[in-house]
C-alpha cells in the first residue's frame, strides 16, 4: 500500500472533527495557568487525553479517536506548553506537579474515574498518574510506550537511534563540541537555558527536529522548520524532564510499581519500527499484566498520525466502550 492511500484510510477510520463544549483556563495556584477543554458527550464516559513531549501540547486532531456520542473527552495542555501559561516555563514544572494538575482537573469537572489515553510521554504520565491514584483510573489506552528509564534516554540521545539515521544524527551532534558529546542531554540543557534567546531558539529547533524526523516510518519530513515558539517550549520542557530523569525516585520506577495497576484493563499500541520508543518497553510493560493487550502494528513508527497506529487506537476505544460504559 502506498503512503497516500494509507493516510486516506486512516482519515476515514477516525471520527469526524468535533468542537469543544467547554474550554477553560485553570489557575493552579503556583503561577501556572493550565488550558483545559472538553468535547463529545457531556454525560458520556470520561476519557483523559495526555499529550506527548513533555511540551507537545494538544491539537484538535486528538479529539478524533473517540465516538463523540459515547465519550466525554477531556484534553489539557500540560504546564508550559500549548495554550497554558507561562509559556516554556520550567519553574514548578515536574511530573508530580502534572499529576496534581490532573487531580485538580478531575475534581473541578466532577469526574470520578477516567480512561487514560496517552502516547509517548503521555503514556508515561498516564502510568504514573494511575500508579499514584489507581482508584481514579478506569482503564489505560497507551501508544508508543516510554518508561522514562536511563536505557531509553541513552538509546535516543546516546547514538542508538542515530545508528539508523547517521545523517540526521550528525545534524543533532553538529552544534555540540566533541568534548561535550558524552552527555548530549546535559550539553543541550546548557544551551536551551543559556538566557540567550537566539541561541536557545536555534538549539531548540535542532532538538525538536531530531525527534520529529524519526517519528514516522513513512518519511523524514520532520526535518523541516517548525514554529519557533513551539520548538522552544517542546525542547526546553522535554530536556528539563529528561535532565531530571522525569523526577522519579529511581530508575525503572514505573515497572517496579506496576503491581498497583495490574487489576486495570490496558491496551498498548506499539509501532514495530518505533525508533523513538522502541518496542522493548511496551513488551516489558505488558509482560505478566493479566489484563493488558499488546498490539504490535507492522510497518509503523512512533507517530500518532500513522495509519496503522490511528486505526488501532480507534479500535481500542471502540472495543473498550461496552466494558467501561456505565
Amino acid at each position: 500500500m502506498d503512503q497516500r492511500s494509507g493516510q486516506k484510510r486512516a482519515v476515514e477510520y477516525l471520527y469526524p472533527a468535533i468542537d469543544p463544549f467547554d474550554q477553560r483556563v485553570m489557575d493552579m495556584g503556583d503561577g501556572h495557568r493550565v488550558f483545559v477543554e472538553q468535547c463529545g458527550n457531556p454525560a458520556g464516559v470520561p476519557v483523559l487525553v495526555l499529550h506527548g513531549g513533555p511540551g507537545g501540547g494538544c491539537s484538535p486532531a486528538m479529539r478524533r479517536y473517540f465516538d463523540p456520542a459515547v465519550y466525554r473527552v477531556v484534553l489539557f495542555d500540560q504546564r508550559g506548553c500549548g495554550r497554558s501559561r507561562p509559556h516554556a516555563s520550567v519553574e514548578t514544572n515536574t511530573t508530580w506537579h502534572l499529576v496534581a494538575d490532573i487531580e485538580r482537573i478531575r475534581q473541578a469537572l466532577g469526574i470520578e474515574r477516567f480512561i487514560l489515553f496517552g502516547g509517548s510521554w503521555g503514556a508515561t504520565l498516564a502510568l504514573i498518574y494511575a500508579i499514584s491514584h489507581p482508584e481514579r483510573a478506569a482503564a489505560l489506552v497507551l501508544r508508543g510506550v516510554f518508561l522514562a528509564t536511563r536505557a531509553e534516554l541513552d538509546w535516543f540521545y546516546g547514538g542508538g537511534a542515530g545508528g539508523f539515521y547517521p545523517d540526521l544524527w550528525a545534524r543533532f551532534l553538529a552544534p555540540i563540541p566533541p568534548a561535550e558529546r558524552g552527555d548530549l542531554i546535559g550539553a543541550y540543557h546548557r544551551r536551551l537555558f543559556s538566557g540567550d534567546m537566539l541561541s536557545e531558539g536555534r538549539h531548540a529547533r535542532i532538538w525538536a527536529n531530531w525527534e520529529n524526523a524519526l517519528a514516522s516510518v513513512q518519511s523524514e519530513s520532520g526535518m523541516g522548520e517548525g514554529p519557533s515558539d513551539y520548538a522552544r517550549a517542546f525542547a526546553r520542557l522535554e530536556n528539563h524532564y529528561f535532565q531530571n530523569a522525569a523526577f522519579l525516585e529511581e530508575d525503572g520506577w514505573i515497572l517496579k510499581n506496576r503491581g498497583r495497576i495490574t487489576h486495570l484493563p490496558a491496551t498498548i499500541v506499539q509501532g514495530r519500527f518505533d525508533m523513538i520508543c522502541p518496542p522493548h518497553s511496551a513488551w516489558k510493560l505488558a509482560e505478566g499484566w493479566p489484563l493488558a493487550r499488546l498490539w504490535m502494528v507492522p510497518m509503523a513508527g512512533h507517530a500518532l498520525s500513522e495509519p496503522g497506529i490511528s486505526e488501532a487506537l480507534v479500535r481500542a476505544m471502540n472495543e473498550l466502550r461496552p466494558q467501561i460504559a456505565p
